[in-house]
């Protein structure tokens, strides 16, 4: 497992942990998070004892308090100092969107567990969850027309979807930061916590998930949600239903979940995603930026 800097990384009991390790500039976001992160995903991912990711912020402050406005480096904060040609030059890309891309690819389920402020790409960052949770000391905020940019990390993507077209170009155009009974009210949390309750309601989801159900079932079960949310017809669905039911109804995680079942007894399910996803996964082709 890699060294990391600027975040943590805990594996126990089928759950991973990844934790923004900052706390002295609240956890602003840089580079080497991001890519650090990313890396956590492509070992979590590879790893077939996480059934499940929760990400948190160190300290009692903040989750990520966005980019890092001074960073020790020096030079462009937003984007590649670089001068390019062609903005499909792959210096032009954003970091905060390379990073939510990772994560839409996750095979495991992310659970953020947001226990301060979260603005900028610490807000945008958790769109790409699965189920967000908040302190009740959270604030977000898409600050980005306060910062003479626009909405980052693909978020004009995840945003409207999660919370609906209206919410969403209320908060950015605004960019104001706001409490967590607004984030939940607009849809953009599932519940409010104390915040020393916070991580463990996070796990309690974590824990459902991982000790009760095949880690294909959902594996394929976040692929088809997420990627089906851009289809034009529901025949989409029905396709890629039929095949999974076909493929997945073969398999040794359904005779498991059967006979688990009719013996009252819990389930161990013996399909590893590492290895046993069907046969037509992945259905879809990979974008390129161009």
């Amino acid at each position: 497992m890699t060294e990391h800097t600027q975040i943590l990384v805990d594996k126990s009991d089928g759950v991973a942990t990844i934790t923004l390790n900052r706390p002295e500039k609240m956890n602003a976001y840089t580079r080497t998070m991001g890519a650090e992160i990313m890396a956590a995903m492509d070992d979590i991912d590879a790893d077939d004892t996480v059934r499940a990711v929760i990400f948190t912020g160190a300290g009692d402050r903040a989750y990520c308090a966005g980019a890092d406005l001074t960073p020790e480096s020096g030079g462009q904060i937003f984007s590649d100092g670089a001068e390019v040609e062609s903005l499909s030059d792959e210096r032009v890309r954003d970091g905060g969107g390379r990073l939510t891309l990772r994560l839409f690819e996750s095979k495991k389920p992310l659970i953020s567990a947001c226990n301060g402020v979260a603005v900028g790409v610490g807000a945008t960052m958790q769109l790409a969850m699965d189920i967000r949770l908040a302190s009740a000391h959270a604030r977000y905020g898409f600050v980005f027309a306060r910062r003479g940019i626009v909405p980052e990390a693909a978020s004009s993507w995840f945003l409207p979807r999660i919370v609906g077209i209206s919410q969403a170009l209320e908060w950015c155009y605004s960019g104001r930061v706001f409490d967590a009974e607004e984030a939940k009210s607009g849809g953009l949390v599932r519940t409010i916590h104390a915040p020393e309750d916070l991580l463990h309601a996070a796990q309690s989801i974590a824990r459902e998930i991982a000790d009760n159900t095949s880690a294909i079932s959902v594996s394929m079960t976040r692929a088809m949600m997420w990627r089906m949310m851009n289809a034009d017809h529901p025949m989409e669905a029905h396709k890629i239903d039929s095949r999974a039911i076909y493929r997945l109804s073969r398999g040794t995680d359904a005779q498991e979940g059967i006979a688990s079942f009719l013996e009252k007894r819990d389930p161990v399910y013996p399909g590893k995603v590492s290895e046993d996803m069907p046969d037509f996964y992945p259905w879809w082709s990979e974008r390129e930026y161009e």
